[in-house]
């Protein structure tokens, strides 16, 4: 595998060297927790998902981070407008993401850490910038420090912008920066915040800057240098922008690669809260589409495209995985699962292909193809291969129907065996109106699981029920 990636950082597409051989770090930035996740920032754990998955895959060791913030100035606004203390709003929504995230087969960080859990790292970096010149405490008495842009030449090459066309960073107050564009490493404890929300520093009691936490964590547990930087397109201005021009005018040569995924919109806006179009796991699984087939919708877009949501499309992509379910299920019953098998070169070359997973599933399709013709003819060799070798190719995209995430293990929702129980008593309901000959009472029974998405198809193995349409 030679695995080529996007770095936003040179806008090209370069071949992945990692710093160390045979050793990848990656760093993803995650959740503000002023809110629970929507079906928008879950794309962006699965994206990252499948790229660790592909780098282990390629024989590598990843220490994959993926942290949270946990403070924040929307969280202090939510926390006075629920009147709630702000770790009570946080960790709340970090418990509905890690739950969101296991329901979609996310596997866990290496490590997940806490802003609030960084403050001495948080505390020696912007030393560290004041020394060198790079920051300097405001002189208004509010308690701020913050990095002075004009002093790095590099500012705004991340983003390809001329800091002369850049307006005011808009965090704190113009009056006690030098420059307007200058951004606050460290913020004054203010009168009307909680008390809590504060912490004892070298320029007094305060809370730290959204883009020193990532900065101080990315060096904690990757050291000054590591491998890949990611999140979405839009924190490349000017979360990933400060963070890079912060860290290495410190010292830190930092990332080596840069990749940001495309942002899942609605109605051609942005998801958001804010905004009233925010849609979450409950509301995709009223529509029921199943976790499963969410992940499905993720992955079958290029994670560097733009991804526009429909009800439709996501109905389209959940028939689709239905038809490859569909294959696995009737394999299995004729060969036995088996392991996974050697991937094919066309999902490898595509794969290498900055993570194309749209063209890795077109690979997927041509072998399942073959394997429903095999099965149509009785050729079990050729069966066993194929499902060898699509349960690999799902594997690699998370979505495979036999990961116990899907079929009944730990983290399978506790639902889907209240569902199974369900669906087991009508079938033998129906099974003991066959007994009698009583087709009218079976036929109502099969017709009352297929108005409610199960269809059932007689084997000579017994029935057998999967949710959805059959291929």
């Amino acid at each position: 595998m030679t695995l080529r990636l996007y770095d936003t950082a040179t806008r090209s597409v370069r071949d992945f060297v990692p710093r160390e051989a045979g050793k990848v770090g990656v760093y993803l930035c995650g959740l503000t927790l002023q809110a629970p996740p929507h079906i928008g920032h879950l794309r962006s754990g699965v994206n990252y998902d499948v790229l660790r998955r592909w780098l282990s895959a390629a024989g590598f060791q990843v220490t994959f981070i993926r942290n949270v913030t946990d403070i924040d100035d929307k969280i202090l606004v939510k926390a006075q407008e629920q009147q709630r203390p702000f770790w009570s709003i946080a960790y709340a929504n970090e418990l509905k993401l890690a739950e969101a995230y296991r329901a979609l087969n996310v596997l866990p960080p290496t490590y997940e850490p806490r802003a609030t859990g960084h403050i001495p790292e948080m505390h020696e970096l912007i030393a560290r910038l004041i020394e060198r010149g790079h920051a300097y405490p405001a002189t208004d008495g509010s308690g701020d420090v913050y990095f002075d842009v004009c002093s790095w030449p590099g500012y705004g090459a991340l983003s390809n912008q001329s800091p002369d066309d850049m307006q005011s960073a808009g965090d704190a107050p113009d009056r006690g920066k030098r420059d307007p564009r200058d951004f606050a490493l460290w913020k004054g404890a203010k009168p009307d915040e909680p008390a809590d929300a504060a912490w004892p520093s070298p320029w007094g009691q305060g809370r730290p800057g959204w883009h020193i936490e990532c900065s101080a964590m990315c060096w904690r547990y990757l050291g000054a240098e590591f491998d890949i930087h990611g999140g979405g397109l839009d924190l490349t201005f000017p979360h990933h922008e400060n963070e890079l021009a912060q860290s290495e005018a410190a010292g830190l040569p930092f990332a080596r690669y840069w990749v940001h995924h495309g942002l899942l919109g609605i109605g051609g806006t942005k998801m958001g809260k804010s905004l009233g179009n925010a849609l979450d796991l409950e509301y995709v699984a009223s529509l029921g589409v199943r976790p499963v087939e969410l992940r499905y919708y993720y992955v079958a877009a290029h994670y560097r495209s733009r991804i526009d949501y429909s009800e439709e499309a996501l109905r389209e992509a959940a028939v689709a995985y239905r038809r490859i379910e569909g294959f696995v299920t009737r394999a299995v019953e004729r060969v036995g699962a088996g392991g996974h098998g050697d991937l094919p070169d066309g999902f490898v070359a595509a794969m290498d292909d900055d993570l194309n997973t749209s063209a890795a599933l077109a690979t997927l399709h041509e072998v399942l193809r073959e394997g429903n013709s095999a099965l149509a003819v009785g050729d079990d060799v050729t069966v066993r291969t194929t499902l060898a070798s699509v349960r690999a190719m799902l594997d690699i995209l998370g979505v495979d129907p036999l990961d116990p995430a899907w079929t009944g293990g730990a983290r399978a929702s506790d639902l889907r065996g209240v569902v199974d129980s369900l669906i087991a008593l009508a079938l033998e309901q129906r099974a003991q109106a066959r007994v009698r000959k009583d087709w009218a009472a079976a036929d109502a029974l099969r017709d009352q699981l297929k108005r409610a998405g199960v269809v059932v198809e007689d084997t000579p193995q017994g029935p057998r029920w999967t949710i959805g349409e059959q291929d």
